[in-house]
């Protein structure tokens, strides 16, 4: 019996990142039905279904689940509509893969929580750093040979060119959510300093967080929108060990990325992104297969996916609290 997955949202992340990834699991899983995709725009829909080989495309999502009864949903919506959207998908009974952020505040993320517990229906946030492979690969290594309580310092930088958004928190959530899963455990309490730029605009500024993680750890994140160069970088420092991450996102210096593992000063493992398969794709390199491929492999394996909505809500708190400019922060 065919697996059928539908898509609603045919903007640009979903045409370079979730299209191509729903195409390659298909390719790869010759059960597995690209049923149907939606936009509000029919001619989008039209499109995205003739670019990654979809059965039907629609500009109603509710006829479309009800006439193609899907096993997955994927949902691409703008943050403004992503509450409201997921609810109804939830509450139709269909498992969900979501694009972050999962709301903008902790209402919002709590709102989706309960329509899931309420519908009892899977569901999974698509924090694609969470599964990139260089990013998996730096997880493994922790999990595998550390504790939580191990890690003493973790620092993020997060840097981009000419970023003036109104609301950067939406983009600056990754970076707070990566620091959380390689660390393996919750923020408990933060520190925020902010670096205003009002010449560059009135929500242009710098953000530096102090934080202190439930395991005792450290960790150091600095968000810089308007530098000279696009990178994601982590340093994990434990007892005799450091990582070192570059993590391969879109346009990004670093591509295809490089983890690299010292012990005693001396190089125990470099692992070049671009030995890895699909480095050259950036959907796969910055995770969005992952994500996709997980969630599917999940339901169909009938477990619980590992990232639902409720593993997100933390990550969403904090966000807030840069939107809203707060000083500190404490679980």
């Amino acid at each position: 019996m065919a697996f059928r997955i539908c898509v609603i949202g045919c903007g640009s992340l979903s045409t370079s990142a979730h299209g191509p990834s729903c195409r390659r699991y298909a390719d790869r899983h010759p059960d597995v039905e690209l049923a149907a995709c939606c936009d509000l725009d029919a001619a989008k829909a039209e499109r995205y279904r003739g670019s990654y080989g979809f059965g039907k495309a629609y500009s109603d999502f509710r006829a479309m689940l009800a006439a193609e009864r899907p096993d997955a949903v994927c949902l691409m919506a703008p943050v403004s509509k992503t509450r409201e959207l997921t609810c109804a998908v939830l509450e139709m009974g269909f498992p969900l893969i979501m694009e972050k952020p999962p709301g903008l505040n902790r209402a919002e993320c709590q709102a989706m929580i309960d329509a899931a517990e309420r519908a009892g229906v899977p569901n999974q946030v698509a924090f694609n750093r969470r599964y990139a492979p260089l990013v998996q690969a730096l997880k493994t290594r922790l999990e595998a040979s550390f504790r939580p309580e191990d890690i003493q310092d973790l620092r993020y930088d997060f840097f981009r060119i000419n970023r003036r958004d109104a609301d950067f928190a939406t983009t600056a959530i990754h970076g707070i959510d990566t620091v959380r899963f390689l660390a393996g455990a919750p923020y408990r309490h933060i520190h925020f300093r902010y670096q205003a730029m009002p010449a560059l605009g009135p929500t242009v500024a710098n953000i530096y967080m102090e934080c202190e993680m439930a395991s005792g750890a450290m960790a150091h994140i600095n968000f810089c929108p308007v530098t000279g160069v696009i990178i994601e970088r982590a340093t994990v420092s434990l007892f005799d060990h450091t990582f070192f991450l570059n993590v391969p996102i879109w346009q990004a210096y670093d591509c295809p990325g490089r983890l690299l593992h010292l012990e005693h000063g001396a190089v125990r493992e470099d692992i070049d992104g671009g030995s890895l398969e699909g480095a050259s794709e950036m959907y796969i390199a910055s995770g969005f297969y992952g994500e996709n491929a997980s969630f599917f492999d999940d339901l169909r394996a009938g477990r619980r996916p590992r990232g639902d909505i409720r593993s997100g809500l933390q990550s969403v708190e904090i966000a807030d609290c840069l939107r809203q400019r707060c000083p500190e922060y404490t679980a």
